[in-house]
């Protein structure tokens, strides 16, 4: 597990990370969400110890040196690949340098014997390719390449930083299998992706951040059903629905396209099937119209932009006459 306690970076007078505190537990992949600016990178960066951050800490646990358990700081290792593997630029490779002769030449830097370049490039579906030159490896290969880099040390836990770009969707799907392949066998993975569709489907658990601070930290079944709400389209006056619902304990509100919405985040108690059940009656009982009453489920998208709307440093504008 890594554990970050109050993690805050400023750069001069730019507060940049502003007392972040997370987990990333061992056997499952937690996505990484925020707005383009939001510290994600920086994040990543603390973690790993090539940034040091102004104030707090990150704990790596449940890692093996040597045979002996791990516990403690990433920057204070010596051999760090056997702790933690990163992927977090795809362009960082020599142009004319086979894709195996990166991989060899870090592995020796590493202490990581070479039998375990031609495992990685095998893992990653690079091995065809691993004689030629990097600089003529399409942006998806760079990031095998990137992936394969990461794994040479066996680490325990991955920092993995947009891993899809630049991958076709045969490639996005090898990446989440892997990914999820990855976090079956014990590790912690920290992956972030503006591919919220993506994310959906690869994620356990999510943490969001906003200009350098925290949102909130959620399994994605907890995330995804604070977006269930029951929606209610009536003929009669909404605000005497509303007024009625009100006495039962549930807030409401009214959408733009005139709809009534009752959602999870409103109300303390919230049972959908209960509720509908509850609507039909009173419209039964109070000569209500009403000609539609569904219940809707927000996506990751819908749910991560109403959950980061308050700390967005700008907002979208009106399109319709774009």
């Amino acid at each position: 597990m890594i554990t970050v306690q109050n993690l805050s970076k400023r750069y001069g007078r730019q507060q940049v990370l502003n007392n972040l505190s997370f987990s990333i537990p061992d056997g499952q992949v937690t996505g990484f969400l925020g707005p383009n600016g939001a510290g994600k990178s920086t994040t990543m960066r603390c973690i790993l110890g090539l940034d040091r951050p102004s104030a707090g800490s990150v704990n790596f646990s449940g890692a093996y040196l040597n045979g002996q358990p791990y516990s403690g700081s990433f920057s204070s290792l010596k051999h760090k690949s056997n702790v933690a593997g990163a992927v977090l630029d795809a362009a960082w490779f020599h142009p004319k340098r086979s894709g195996k002769g990166h991989l060899k030449v870090l592995a020796d830097s590493a202490g990581v014997p070479r039998t375990r370049v031609d495992e990685c490039l095998e893992i990653v579906g690079l091995s065809s390719a691993a004689k030629r030159a990097a600089g003529g490896y399409s942006l998806g290969m760079k990031q095998r390449l990137s992936l394969a880099a990461a794994l040479l040390g066996n680490p325990q836990h991955l920092i993995m930083d947009e891993p899809v770009n630049g991958l076709d969707p045969e490639g996005v799907t090898w990446m989440r299998n892997i990914i999820r392949h990855l976090a079956s066998e014990g590790r912690s993975l920290l992956v972030s992706s503006h591919l919220l569709s993506e994310m959906q489907m690869t994620a356990d658990r999510l943490v969001v951040i906003a200009r350098g601070e925290m949102v909130g930290e959620y399994s994605m079944d907890e995330f995804l059903s604070g977006g269930t709400y029951v929606s209610v389209t009536t003929e009669s006056p909404a605000e005497k629905l509303i007024e009625i619902l009100r006495g039962y304990g549930y807030t409401s509100s009214i959408d733009s396209a005139g709809k009534i919405r009752i959602s999870a985040e409103d109300s303390q108690q919230f049972d959908e099937a209960q509720l509908r059940y509850l609507i039909a009656q009173i419209a039964v009982e109070h000569r209500l119209l009403i000609t539609e009453l569904i219940t809707k489920t927000e996506n990751l998208e819908q749910r991560f932009l109403a959950a980061t709307s308050a700390k967005q440093e700008y907002k979208m504008g009106a399109t319709q006459n774009v």
